[in-house]
């Protein structure tokens, strides 16, 4: 394998979680009187922190977006994903292998906040895996796109961001991965790829069962 490390996202490449906390998000939104469709919602909010679009939130409700309305937000959509969350197809197998060929050097980066990575991650199997190599965006100075969680990840790991391999499926991610310096690769299932190329990415592929030869 190319690289020391491999870096990757959560929400759309390890769990299919994205549909789940987007419903979650659109229904609460709904309630405070901002109607989304749920592609629209999506391509809001998919690969960034709930809080970071804060402005645009209270401008379309006319309301404050206080942290009670956060802290409810984070209870609703842990309980959805604790009852419905599933892993990404072929993902246990792909972290699987390349967690034993580079001797545990992966890491889980995410801008979603610990409880919710760490819940999905156990729920999923894939614990024990990222255990101790758990990066989450919410507890840096700057999420996603800004590069701090993929290079914080980095550090972790003691290896060079540029020997390392990024796995993002949203365009705020890619724009982390390289801001950081990573060879990024999208996965993207089903939709268009032409935005993905266009930012810059090595390649895009989708099925994750396909990882391990892609990094090689």
């Amino acid at each position: 394998m190319r690289f020391d490390a491999v870096l990757f996202d959560c929400d759309g490449v390890l769990v299919d979680s994205e549909p789940i906390t987007n419903r979650v998000l659109r229904d609460m939104l709904a309630e405070q009187g901002w109607v989304l469709q749920e592609q629209e919602c999506l391509r809001i909010f998919v690969g960034k922190m709930v809080r970071d679009e804060r402005e645009r939130i209270e401008r379309e409700t006319g309301k404050p977006l206080t942290e009670d309305w956060l802290a409810w937000f984070r209870e609703r959509r842990n309980q959805a994903l604790s009852a419905e969350l599933t892993i990404v197809a072929n993902a246990l197998q792909a972290v699987h292998d390349v967690h034993a060929r580079l001797d545990a050097r992966i890491a889980c980066a995410s801008g979603a906040d610990r409880p919710k990575l760490e819940l999905q991650l156990r729920k999923v199997g894939l614990y024990d895996y990222f255990h101790g190599r758990i990066y989450s965006g919410h507890e840096l100075p700057r999420s996603k796109p800004h590069p701090d969680v993929y290079l914080a990840a980095a550090e972790g790991l003691a290896v060079n961001p540029r020997r390392c391999a990024v796995v993002e499926d949203s365009l705020t991610g890619v724009a982390a991965g390289l801001a950081a310096g990573a060879t990024v690769f999208a996965y993207v299932p089903q939709g268009d790829d032409a935005a993905f190329r266009a930012a810059g990415v090595a390649e895009v592929f989708s099925d994750m069962a396909n990882l391990q030869a892609i990094l090689s």
